[in-house]
């Protein structure tokens, strides 16, 4: 489980081999051999044994901004492989694996999009099924584009064409998710932090968490979160994340839409800032607990039966496999 702490106040310790969630007068104690991540998304205290008990446990604690996306994170030092993967990692800018990924990373992303369109249009009726299709088979055609590329060409001199289809797909997609939303909540476009309406808002939250677990697995795995092939490397920038994140994206798309559709989000969930919207802790509370049901559940991936939330897990530790094999 992951162990969220949304309620300002609360004050984290350990009780033995328990976590112990103190607030006012109520507390509750939780196993650690429960816990696989704690999540912090708001001001709280945590003891320095609790620290003590998740580092021994491999339990990561991270903290988010109130936008979602992660600031920093406890945990143990240790990588989870060898050093041969990290150092392989800096050959793929240049060389044909890394072509290679980033073609996979972006039409696994597209295909997630042509996918769920398909999915929504199964019960619409004939015109709306057509708008649609419509979408899909412009979104196939920028995958063409992309599968045309020679993996021998090198990124840099790639890189802004696979940007550019990127986008136009991503745009493309989510002009046709807003026209299938409720009225009171349609959209304009992405837009990040702060959004600018409140289904960006949820979305972009949402990706906070997954940024969170993408970093996590790339560590399990022994790969650097740091060292990019497609995103361009900046200072304290996880650019590796940011790759593998185009990928899994869809998860939180689907979960954020079928809770607009399913008519679960109320206006009352989002606090007004500066520029733009904010998710407030009845919201946070809303799709924590949603994308929590909706990881345990198992679907059929690469040919295994799999939950969600070890899919990334499995893909990063199958890239890193595939990058010592390269170096062998």
């Amino acid at each position: 489980m992951k162990l969220v702490v949304n309620s300002e106040g609360v004050y984290l310790t350990k009780v033995g081999e328990c976590f112990c969630v103190k607030k006012d007068k109520n507390k509750q104690e939780i196993a650690a051999k429960k816990v696989e991540q704690i999540l912090i998304t708001t001001a709280a205290a945590l003891s320095t044994d609790a620290i003590e008990l998740a580092v021994e446990n491999n339990i990561d604690i991270v903290f988010l901004k109130k936008y979602g996306a992660p600031f920093g994170r406890v945990w143990h030092s240790k990588m989870g492989s060898i050093n041969t993967i990290r150092k392989k990692q800096l050959d793929l800018e240049t060389n044909k694996m890394g072509t290679t990924l980033v073609k996979e990373f972006l039409c696994q992303k597209m295909n997630n999009q042509v996918d769920f369109l398909n999915y929504l249009a199964m019960n619409r009726r004939d015109e709306r099924k057509d708008n649609i299709k419509e979408t899909t088979s412009k979104i196939k055609e920028l995958i063409k584009k992309v599968d045309y590329i020679d993996n021998n060409t090198n990124i840099k001199d790639i890189r802004n064409s696979l940007q550019g289809y990127e986008g136009t797909a991503s745009r493309l997609y989510f002009a046709k998710l807003s026209e299938l939303m409720p009225e009171t909540f349609k959209f304009k476009g992405r837009s990040k932090n702060p959004a600018q309406d409140e289904f960006n808002c949820m979305l972009n939250y949402g990706y906070g968490i997954m940024y969170s677990n993408v970093e996590r697995a790339c560590i399990l795995a022994g790969l650097d979160p740091f060292i990019g092939i497609m995103h361009v490397d900046n200072y304290n920038r996880q650019a590796f994340v940011f790759d593998l994140i185009e990928m899994y994206r869809i998860y939180i798309d689907q979960i954020v839409f079928k809770l607009f559709t399913t008519k679960k989000i109320k206006k009352d969930y989002f606090d007004k800032v500066e520029g733009g919207l904010y998710l407030n802790k009845s919201g946070k509370e809303v799709l924590i607990g949603k994308y929590n049901e909706e990881m345990e559940k198992k679907i059929t991936y690469k040919g295994r039966k799999i939950e969600l939330q070890n899919i990334i897990q499995y893909d990063c530790h199958n890239i890193a496999n595939r990058i010592l094999k390269e170096a062998e």
